[in-house]
């Protein structure tokens, strides 16, 4: 039975907690900014899951001790008026500056990842939206913060409604120690999945799952409980929170400055140390409100930081992933003061036009009840439709008119290059005259878009064999984006693969474009390294004979197509991350051209790098046209209108054994990348 209502005890406003939200938030935005003295920061968001925790519990036992029941739709009410309106404008805000700015792969993937944040399920999006190719090689979405917004909705809608259970059903002391017994239960359970579903080269299902970071939510419940004002042996408990206080806001310091998210110890039981430290703050500047740590973050700069906190962590993000040093042309600690600035712009803004108005009631006290509610709705489908409408892109008209590159019919079979290679007998499809050449594109996913998106090219007969997401490098531990990365499946067997294409396809060119995985970090020896590295340049060597080899095993030239300079992603810093850096690509092309020398009159090198990229740096646009989707592979309308018309007489001309006509900037063997 439940306690009959009366005066409940209760803490009342503490600063210090808004000081704790300061630093949490604080931690975030310079963990995402890149500062390395904030290696940990991301363990912010945990801070947050546990005040979260611990203030929702109390509310929910200081109402129940007041009133004898707690209201559950007045709470998530409350709790709707409170996060909802600024979600809302931060995912029009976003969905709409990216129709302007994303591409067209990256649109597809964000119209998920919106519908997802509204829904509050956004943890669970970004863990399936890793599963494809594209998913996984795309950069983090402007939305992806979102994740931890929903683990604590989650939290939000079934918490209240097993707190309100327990206590309708049971007297309060037991139901009390029925909640410290199913946190504990919670807590060891969320530990054990998060041990057990961490992998190194996957961490995203222990990171973003509900199940997996539910114990820093549980742990802030736990507190609740334990230091209820109503508690009996409080001054026990409370000389213990008072007396960790300070070696627990060490550790969490230390958790921010030393953790990693693909540690893992992290997901072996430091995400619920850290947790266990957080709370411990929590609970010494409640019980101790005088302290100097809760005098300390009860500082006027950390507790207004802290009132628009939530604020600052829903708008953060979406800057930081526009506001770029491509954008500004700012690098490093300016970006960063850029980006700060205008985060804390944004949220003043937002916290007092849009988050107060609202959940204080001062838009609504003059209007019918039902005005709110209609209005909420009304906000929704306005923002829903904004998602379907911005994310959604017509086909490029530019594409569709590219006209197509006639190729001239061979009048005679096609001489095979000579030179010092033995000559291939090809027992396959009889040679005629009048024959057009047949073109084969290897490689991995730019090498497929540029085969995928030829114009018409009546002339000439072409395939794409290029399995998307794999190289021709194929040692397992490598690092993509300064994250730990392995092969997709089947990336090991590419040989073999190429091998059934040429085979079915007998082709009298195969084209071989590589543009990405070999110029990653990879273990080699012992140790991470890199194109450029002579042990490392020996192993990606020996492998492009292979390629070669394979490519050539009925009797085709082979063409090697030279990288681009590219800007995949930008590391938080605004600096490049290293398989974008132009070193990089330079030291990949020497070795191209390095294997033509080692197989005369059967290999040539294109050099499409500055055909793409003219003046020898990366660029978006050529002659007015967007080559680049994402700032690697290329877009239908700058594999037609810029690309085929350089490339395809060329092909012929190698199928042919004749020289290209018009020759230009990035003919064949034309130009050598200097060191």
């Amino acid at each position: 039975m439940s306690q009959q209502p009366g005066r409940a005890p209760a803490w009342g406003y503490q600063p210090a907690l808004d000081g704790i939200r300061a630093l949490a938030v604080t931690a975030v935005l310079l963990f995402h900014a890149g500062v390395g003295a904030l290696a940990g920061g991301f363990l912010g968001v945990d801070a947050f899951f546990v005040l979260s925790g611990f203030l929702i519990t109390s509310l929910l036992l200081t109402e129940h001790l007041r009133d004898g029941r707690i209201d559950l739709v007045r709470f998530w009410t409350r709790r709707a008026r409170r996060l909802l309106p600024a979600l809302l404008a931060t995912v029009l805000a976003t969905v709409v500056t990216a129709g302007l700015v994303l591409d067209r792969d990256a649109l597809g993937l964000l119209r998920a990842d919106a519908y997802a944040a509204l829904g509050y399920v956004a943890n669970w999006r970004m863990i399936f939206r890793g599963t494809g190719y594209v998913a996984a090689t795309a950069t983090p979405s402007p939305l992806q913060h979102t994740w931890s917004l929903a683990i604590e909705e989650q939290f939000y809608l079934l918490w209240p409604l097993i707190v309100a259970g327990l206590l309708a059903r049971f007297a309060l002391r037991r139901s009390r120690a029925l909640l410290l017994v199913l946190c504990a239960a919670g807590i060891a359970g969320s530990q054990l999945l998060c041990d057990r579903l961490f992998q190194v080269s996957a961490i995203g299902r222990a990171y973003y799952g509900t199940d997996t970071r539910a114990q820093a939510l549980l742990i802030g419940a736990a507190s609740a409980v334990l230091l209820r004002p109503a508690a009996r042996h409080t001054p026990f408990r409370y000389a213990v929170a008072g007396a960790l206080g300070l070696p627990a806001a060490v550790a969490t310091l230390w958790f921010w400055h030393y953790a990693s998210e693909q540690a893992g110890w992290l997901y072996r039981g430091g995400l619920t140390g850290a947790a266990v430290a957080a709370a411990l703050v929590v609970g010494h500047v409640v019980v101790r409100p005088r302290s100097p740590l809760a005098r300390l973050l009860s500082l006027p700069p950390l507790v207004g930081l802290g009132r628009i906190s939530y604020g600052v962590y829903l708008w953060h993000w979406p800057l930081f992933t526009f506001v770029t040093a491509e954008a500004t042309g700012l690098s490093r600690w300016p970006l960063l003061a850029v980006r700060l600035a205008g985060t804390l712009a944004v949220a003043v803004v937002s916290y007092h036009l849009i988050e107060q108005p609202i959940r204080r009631g001062v838009l609504g006290r003059r209007l019918p009840r039902r005005v709110p509610a209609v209005a909420t709705g009304a906000a929704f489908g306005v923002v829903t439709a904004a998602i379907g409408w911005t994310t959604t892109v017509p086909p490029e008209s530019a594409t569709a008119a590219a006209p197509p590159v006639v190729i001239p019919t061979v009048a005679a079979p096609v001489p095979k290059p000579a030179g010092p290679v033995a000559p291939i007998d090809r027992p396959g499809r009889p040679r005629s005259a009048g024959r057009e050449p047949r073109v084969t594109f290897l490689g991995d996913s730019v090498a497929w878009t540029i085969g995928a998106y030829l114009p018409a090219h009546p002339g000439m007969w072409t395939s794409v064999r290029a399995v998307q997401g794999c190289g021709i490098a194929t040692l397992p531990d490598l690092r993509q984006l300064d994250s730990p990365h392995t092969n997709y499946p089947g990336c090991t067997s590419w040989a073999q693969r190429w091998q059934r294409g040429i085979d079915r396809d007998d082709p009298d060119v195969a084209v071989i474009g590589l543009n990405r995985w070999e110029l990653m970090d990879r273990r080699y020896q012992g140790r991470y390294q890199h194109v450029g590295e002579p042990a490392y340049d020996g192993y990606l060597s020996a492998q492009l004979d292979r390629a070669v080899r394979v490519a050539g095993s009925r009797g085709a030239a082979v063409v090697l197509l030279t990288a681009a300079y590219t800007r995949r992603a930008e590391r938080p810093d605004g600096s490049l991350y290293p398989e974008d850096r132009p070193e990089r690509v330079d030291a990949w092309n020497r070795l191209l051209h390095a294997a033509a020398d080692r197989h005369p009159g059967r290999v040539t090198v294109l050099d499409l790098n500055p055909v793409v990229c003219p003046g020898g740096r990366f660029t978006w646009r050529v002659g007015g046209v967007r080559v680049r989707g994402d700032g690697l592979h290329y877009t239908p309308a700058g594999v037609q209108r810029i690309i085929a018309p350089w490339l395809l007489p060329r092909l012929a001309a190698v199928a042919t054994g004749t020289p290209a006509t018009h020759p230009a900037p990035g003919s064949a063997r034309h130009t050598r990348p200097t060191s």
